[in-house]
């Protein structure tokens, strides 16, 4: 009986080792296939890269790379000015004259937003990252030439038609990017656009050092390198394919989508994509591209384009901008040495690419919506302890350093979830007709936003002094609270999917609204209705 007992016991663990064996093999296939399903092909990588260098780079870089000559620039100001008329600009037209310089480039970036619709609807994605480096090249000329021409107005020119590159830019490579990549990936591909941003913010301080281009007789060539990335990127685009959603969709050249999507993805099979794409495209047939004014009037995505908005007004509003514009005032501020700071900057650039980077690689894994919130949130506890150790700064040695620690984990938070991500749930949240004015939307208010930002930080700075980023911290709690409450998780989600989950938020608010609303007024009911009790039994009950 033992003997028998003993060899059933065998029998069922044997049985045991077998199952789970095979679950484990299953478990590792699907691993495999998984894997194999999204592997990043030669030309993705390139043509990711290619767009991002030439251009979210040269936003990351038109947004640091008037830091270092700051001083240097108002003297040619002044200089010009004094030429022209016999005196000196005095300091509050100087700070205004400056303030528009910096924030100029967002109208131009508005301008450049407004423009993308029809330029991608004739030419495609590709083609209007590549005529887009017009603008680029026409930018560096006028701003590296400006002070020999003795002419402020070249600077000012040249920085609204730079701001006019990147309104085209930052509205057309979220789409491209999301349009050649497989949706597994997708996410970590729309993080290189927020990567670029960071190397260009962190090459524009490294060349701005003084011992390179910032100082007083070199940095008209800090505008001149512009020309560098958009000629890189002119000769790397055009062997590349354009984007197969726009030639399936609107040239209906399936054969043309077909080999795009053979090029991107790396392997000759590609009927699930193609059919993912007519699938969207049946849903959509009698949907023509619609205009800025019919998506707002569109019911159905209205959360949606709340959402955006939201976003990219927190994404520009949340104060790193103006870290960005003004560092040097900051850490002036902070009491750090006027020697030291070029190099303390340069940790800003280094931390950004850094926390860009790890967004990349957590954001498939962790998914969008913690890195936003949980961005956002920790932003605002360092904008508060930011606040203290300024005010506080001459109370003790130390305090300068917190301050700068308080700068650096900041741009981390942001670099980690705000700084991307805004582009890459534009880009996933509307369907193929509806995505050129969706970036619109997006861009008008990132551009708006970017503009009151550099215009008004220096007024603001002076006015609230060390209480200024209070302000930032207030909007950024707002951010954080109303995407926790609405935005649903996107992550390897289809557009339909997305819809249908941003309806289910929405929808679970409408009810918790109308329960509370009901329970209120059953409580009213029960409170007015009058009740007699007998043996402990309610007579009058609300039914």
């Amino acid at each position: 009986m033992q003997c028998t007992g003993l060899s059933k016991m065998r029998d069922y663990q044997e049985d045991n080792r077998m199952e789970n064996t095979k679950k484990s093999t299953g478990k590792m296939k699907e691993k495999q296939a998984l894997k194999k399903k999204v592997d990043w092909s030669g030309s993705l990588i390139v043509a990711s890269f290619a767009g991002a260098f030439g251009s979210s780079f040269l936003y990351g870089y038109n947004l640091s790379v008037v830091n270092a000559p700051t001083v240097y620039i108002k003297k040619f100001y002044n200089g010009s000015w004094e030429g022209r008329y016999g005196h000196v600009i005095d300091g509050g037209n100087l700070t205004l004259l400056w303030s528009v310089t910096v924030s100029i480039f967002s109208i131009g970036g508005l301008v450049g937003t407004i423009l993308t619709t029809p330029i991608v609807k004739i030419f495609g994605r590709k083609y209007t990252l590549l005529i887009n480096n017009v603008f680029a090249v026409v930018a560096a000329l006028l701003m590296a030439f400006g002070q020999l021409a003795g002419s402020f107005e070249m600077l000012v020119l040249g920085r609204t038609v730079m701001g006019i590159h990147a309104g085209v830019s930052l509205s057309t490579l979220p789409i491209y990017l999301s349009e050649i990549s497989p949706k597994e990936i997708r996410g970590s591909l729309g993080q290189i656009t927020a990567i670029f941003i960071c190397i260009g913010v962190f090459i524009g301080q490294i060349l701005g050092l003084p011992e390179i281009f910032g100082n007083e007789s070199l940095w008209p060539y800090l505008f001149g390198v512009i020309v560098v990335p958009s000629l890189v990127q002119a000769g790397i685009l055009p062997f590349l394919p354009e984007s197969p959603h726009y030639l399936l969709l609107e040239k209906q050249d399936r054969n043309g989508a077909e080999k795009a999507f053979q090029t991107f993805l790396g392997k000759e099979d590609v009927s699930r994509e193609v059919e993912e794409v007519l699938a969207e495209s049946q849903a959509q047939k009698s949907v023509k591209l619609v205009s800025v004014l019919q998506l707002l009037r569109n019911r159905s995505v209205r959360w949606q384009i709340i959402t955006v908005i939201v976003t990219m007004a927190c994404y520009q509003l949340c104060g790193l901008n103006a870290i960005w514009y003004y560092t040097n005032s900051i850490f002036s501020e902070a009491g750090i040495s006027h020697t030291l700071i070029p190099y303390v900057t340069l940790s800003t650039g280094l931390i950004e690419i850094l926390a860009s980077v790890s967004s990349g690689l957590a954001i498939e894994r962790l998914g969008r919506r913690p890195l936003l919130i949980g961005g956002f949130g920790l932003m605002v506890i360092f904008f508060v302890i930011l606040t203290v150790s300024l005010t506080l700064q001459n109370h003790a040695y130390w305090l300068p350093y917190l301050s700068i620690f308080c700068i650096l984990a900041t741009i981390a938070s942001f670099c980690i979830g705000p700084g991307g991500i805004p582009f890459v749930l534009t880009g996933e949240f509307f369907q193929q007709s509806q995505k050129p004015a969706a970036f619109m939307i997006a861009g008008t208010v990132n551009w708006l936003s970017n503009f009151s930002v550099g215009l008004l930080f220096p007024f603001i700075q002076n006015g609230l002094k060390t209480f200024c980023f209070l302000v930032f911290a207030v909007i950024c709690l707002a951010g954080a609270t109303y995407l926790f409450l609405v935005l649903p998780e996107t992550k390897n989600k289809t557009i339909n999917e997305i819809s249908q989950a941003f309806a289910k938020r929405t929808l679970e608010g409408r009810e918790m609204s109308q329960f509370s609303s009901e329970t209120k007024s059953s409580e009213e009911q029960e409170h007015n209705f009058p009740s007699t009790v007998d043996n402990g039994e309610i007579k009058n009950r609300i039914i």
